[in-house]
């Protein structure tokens, strides 16, 4: 028997409250097909739900569902199921859904796909549960076909997030985009398997961040001065007995010598 999704508060968020505000550049460009867009504005359309979806971080050439695309551009399907196939690609599978645990997946899924932060600890609880019951498939079909996603974005627009406007502060919220890719749990999991040894044997810094590794020759150790002072010696034996060699085949060959 498949449960029903688990009730939640729907406490007062930002984007359940009627804007005045004076457009600026935080409000949410929308991006739809309700007029026939011509090739320049398909294109950016694609990029804004690459965006929405893959944010950033994601947003690859390798990565790219040339598939869903042209069926898009063709109108075989909607801007909804192009939403739906993003999110259920096993792009999206192996770098937003395997590096996270299903808490944090539901909450980036609800930011991705519906626009809004979750109202609380509840409604993660109960999007995870979702999750776990349906699979991935399962859990991006009941969040693309809710009623919230239909009223707000409907079939032909691109998800962005909703009114970043906050009344009184000079600021808006920040983008979700600033949510790293995977959680601190999947990092401490990849140092376990040795993945940063490196880092915390000659970087004890880097440890605590989530800096880019350091070039590989900064790893290194570098040599000792005798180990420095012997091999340059060879080097320097080695040049000198290289020039003796190459004379004595010149002088050979001038007849000079004979070797």
């Amino acid at each position: 028997m498949t449960l029903p999704l688990l009730s939640y508060p729907t406490s007062s968020q930002n984007q359940r409250v009627a804007g005045y505000e004076v457009p600026g550049d935080e409000q949410p460009r929308v991006y739809s097909t309700d007029n026939i867009p011509t090739g320049g504005e398909m294109d950016e359309l694609i990029r804004a739900a690459y965006r929405q979806v893959f944010h950033e971080q994601q947003i690859l050439q390798c990565n790219r569902q040339i598939d869903l695309e042209s069926q898009l551009r063709n109108g075989q399907i909607s801007v909804r199921e192009f939403i739906r196939g993003l999110a259920t690609s096993e792009v999206f599978r192996s770098r937003s859904y395997e590096p996270s645990n299903n808490y944090r997946f539901a909450q980036m899924c609800v930011q991705r796909l519906l626009g809004r932060e979750v109202y609380n600890e509840r409604e993660k609880f109960a999007w995870s549960i979702v999750l776990a019951t349906k699979g991935l498939q399962g859990f991006i079909d009941a969040l693309v076909n809710s009623e919230e996603y239909l009223s707000q974005f409907g079939d032909d627009t691109v998800p962005y997030q909703r009114r970043r406007i906050i009344p009184q502060r000079s600021l808006g919220d920040l983008p979700f985009e600033r949510m790293p890719r995977y959680g601190a749990d999947h990092r401490a999991t990849l140092e376990s398997l040795g993945y940063f040894a490196h880092e915390a044997k000659d970087y004890p810094w880097s440890k605590r961040s989530y800096q880019c590794p350091p070039p590989r020759w900064a790893w290194q150790k570098q040599p000792t001065p005798a180990n420095l002072r012997i091999w340059t010696t060879l080097v320097n034996v080695g040049g000198i007995l290289l020039a003796i060699g190459t004379l004595a085949i010149a002088l050979s060959a001038w007849g000079i010598i004979d070797l």
